[in-house]
């Protein structure tokens, strides 16, 4: 985590339930004399003794956000979920339209809310649109001219391809890189980012191939601001969409093991 953090516990509010003992993976907590006490301060500050305390004697330093109370478990309704996943198509041309900025950071908000392994919350964004959108475009459209020849020799889809100057971003008024050290915690929130997104009536494309352009091209990299050991795990293309799909995709049945 980027910041400092304490887990603080009111002796007066406690009531000694053991709650917060219980569910916590770091085994941090004790409840001694009736009252619940924090071993050490080094454990990975996942809050889950915050919210889990029915008196609220749990805090936590070093944070912007208040905790918010929960009156009612929050439940997605199933069917409706599996209609929007299965409905759901990559996006490729988008209308002559301005993403709001409020929409912009509801999608990152979503990204911040996914879980991190150790909850290490080591998450970044880089919001591209305009002239840093164009620029950073550019910068992939050479490199990916640059290797397109040799490509053709060894595939008939790359002979198919032409690398135009807006073949990654398809137009598309906002693009959202997802900069992470541990690739599963960036996929994570490129997941919950890509449900906001099209929540919000956007339409989404996963940039495969911007991201390995950030992986060969320095200059890039500058331009994006990425220090060592950071990498674009994803590149959201958001926008809303000019096209409209009437029907799923078929799809091949997923292949389960039960040893």
């Amino acid at each position: 985590m980027r910041f400092e953090h304490a887990v603080l516990i009111d002796a007066e509010a406690c009531i000694g339930c053991g709650l917060c003992r219980d569910d916590c993976p770091a085994g941090n907590i004790v409840v001694e004399d009736g009252k619940a006490r924090v071993l050490a301060q080094d454990c990975i500050m996942c809050g889950h003794c915050v919210a889990i305390c029915p008196r609220a004697a749990v805090s936590m330093t070093g944070f912007d956000d208040e905790p918010q109370k929960i009156e009612e478990p929050m439940a997605l309704d199933e069917n409706a979920l599996l209609v929007a996943l299965r409905s759901r198509r990559s996006i490729r041309r988008f209308a002559d339209r301005a993403v709001e900025p409020a929409v912009v950071e509801r999608v990152i908000e979503a990204g911040r809310l996914a879980p991190t392994g150790s909850n290490a919350q080591d998450v970044s964004y880089v919001v591209l649109q305009g002239a840093g959108k164009d620029e950073a475009e550019a910068y992939a459209v050479r490199l990916f001219r640059r290797v397109l020849p040799l490509a053709k020799l060894v595939s008939s889809l790359a002979r198919r391809v032409d690398v135009g100057d807006r073949f990654f971003f398809k137009g598309a008024p906002v693009a959202l890189a997802v900069v992470a050290k541990d690739e599963v915690d960036g996929a994570l929130a490129a997941a919950n980012m890509a449900l906001m997104a099209e929540a919000c009536g956007l339409g989404v494309l996963y940039s495969g191939f911007f991201v390995t352009a950030t992986r060969f091209s320095f200059s890039l990299r500058r331009l994006l601001g990425l220090r060592r050991g950071q990498r674009v795990v994803a590149l959201l293309v958001i926008g809303y969409p000019a096209v409209r799909y009437r029907r799923s995709a078929p799809k091949e049945p997923a292949y389960v093991r039960r040893p």
